[in-house]
């Protein structure tokens, strides 16, 4: 006989104040809780190299970048979510006047993981895509040089452009930037 195990709902409220009393951060899905996994040198190294590369290039302009900390809600999905990189246009969208919650992300980037990558590219940017604001989501391999860049032509059509050369330059349009990928994967171990 298999055993059925019975999936335990929580309320938005509970979830928050839990969250916040918590050693570690988790993710909120329409009543789930899920743990999120620690992060590699890699996948830290990554982020803080996007963070350094965006934060200059944002300097002055009216963007803003959060890594790994801020909550994105997702009202569409009852979903909160802890993109590694988050970028928005000012000013922030606060989530019932909470400063740890936005709701206006511009793009996305996720590093992949080995635990997480499969999710990150169906489950996760079908929550992301109802996102009004949101034009780019953008999947970054930790184990090797590959981007996968979806950026919104339409309310309903994403284009892929994919990066495997350190030599070739990810642009960011709507953002009005570039990035190298050499610049991305500095000091990044593969």
């Amino acid at each position: 006989m298999n055993a059925v195990l019975e999936k335990h709902y929580i309320s938005v409220a509970d979830y928050l104040v839990t969250e916040e009393l918590a050693d570690f951060k988790s993710e909120y899905y329409a009543g789930e809780v899920f743990a999120m996994a620690g992060g590699t040198i890699n996948h830290n190294q990554i982020i803080v190299n996007l963070c350094i590369i965006l934060g200059i290039a944002f300097k002055k302009r009216d963007f803003r970048v959060f890594a790994e900390n801020v909550k994105l809600h997702i009202p569409a999905w009852d979903t909160f979510t802890y993109p590694d990189v988050l970028i928005i246009k000012e000013p922030p969208q606060y989530w019932n006047n909470r400063r740890d919650i936005i709701s206006n992300a511009v793009a996305i980037i996720e590093v992949l993981s080995d635990s997480t990558k499969e999710y990150d590219r169906s489950g996760k940017f079908d929550i992301y895509r109802a996102v009004p604001d949101l034009q780019d989501y953008i999947l970054i391999s930790q184990d090797k040089v590959q981007i996968e860049h979806f950026s919104k032509q339409s309310p309903k059509q994403w284009l892929l452009t994919e990066y495997n050369q350190l030599s070739e330059v990810l642009t960011i349009a709507q953002l009005g930037n570039s990035l190298t990928l050499a610049d991305i994967y500095d000091k990044v171990d593969l």
